[in-house]
């Protein structure tokens, strides 16, 4: 290789065969990914596909059986969840995971002292850590919820306590951030606001969402993989894979086939 010429970019994410086993289920089978830094990547399949299983692997919740996952080329494959969080690996999840009981600033301040070294005092308030609450009120911002600061996340619509999830995992500064179904349980109207709030995402950060609206996807991802049966089935453009028919075939009831 020539001196002068630049290696490539290592890319934000990238599986090779990843597999995990639960006894004899493979439920990801020898998954190939690579996902650019910058990109929006909806992972879509239908129920029981690996999509879910796929996301606690990268994030580390469950150990892979085979395979190797990389982080902007750092193998990250047996790191714990915080190392990964600590080199960028952001993920939000299914079912909300907020302190009900706490402020929505006071979330957000409890999320971003996770990865920092802030000592952390029981009798200290959140609101005297004035650096990290003012970049929770800028996050918030973003996110279009800065009104809602010094409300008892408990009181929010459930729209609006999957908004701050959002929040709490763009706190931590994620290079790649993993959404699990953010809309899901959102009436249309929720959904819209919460596509719009994700298109409007700092263009840096690195975009997995695992997504059951295909409108959401397709708005929000400019490349979609296909999961089925734990393997990855196929990837492609949004158009591409709104017209692809084996596609339409797994989603819509024919035969199963085999990967």
């Amino acid at each position: 290789m020539n001196p002068s010429e630049k290696r490539p970019a290592p890319a934000a994410l990238e599986c090779e065969a990843l597999t995990k086993r639960f006894g004899g289920l493979e439920a990801v089978s020898h998954v190939a990914l690579r996902v650019e830094a910058g990109e929006r990547r909806a992972i879509i399949g239908p129920n029981g596909a690996g999509k879910t299983t796929l996301f606690r692997l990268i994030s580390g919740e469950f150990p892979a059986t085979s395979g190797t996952i990389r982080l902007f080329g750092h193998k990250i494959t047996d790191m714990p969840c915080h190392r990964r969080a600590g080199l960028g690996l952001g993920r939000t999840f299914q079912v909300t995971n907020l302190f009900p009981t706490m402020t929505v600033a006071d979330n957000l301040v409890t999320a971003a002292m996770g990865l920092r070294r802030t000592k952390f005092s029981m009798v200290r308030p959140l609101s005297t850590y004035k650096e990290i609450y003012a970049l929770a009120g800028d996050v918030l911002t973003r996110v279009g919820m800065s009104e809602k600061r010094e409300h008892i996340v408990k009181y929010l619509s459930h729209g609006e306590q999957r908004q701050i999830e959002i929040a709490m995992a763009l706190i931590s500064g994620p290079k790649v951030l993993l959404l699990d179904e953010p809309t899901a349980g959102l009436s249309p109207a929720e959904s819209a606001s919460m596509t719009a709030t994700l298109q409007k995402l700092d263009p840096a950060i690195t975009i997995l969402i695992i997504e059951h609206d295909m409108d959401v996807a397709f708005n929000v991802a400019s490349r979609i993989t296909v999961l089925h049966q734990g393997c990855l089935f196929v990837e492609g453009t949004p158009q591409e894979i709104r017209n692809n028919p084996q596609v339409q075939e797994i989603y819509f009831g024919e035969e199963e086939k085999p990967c």
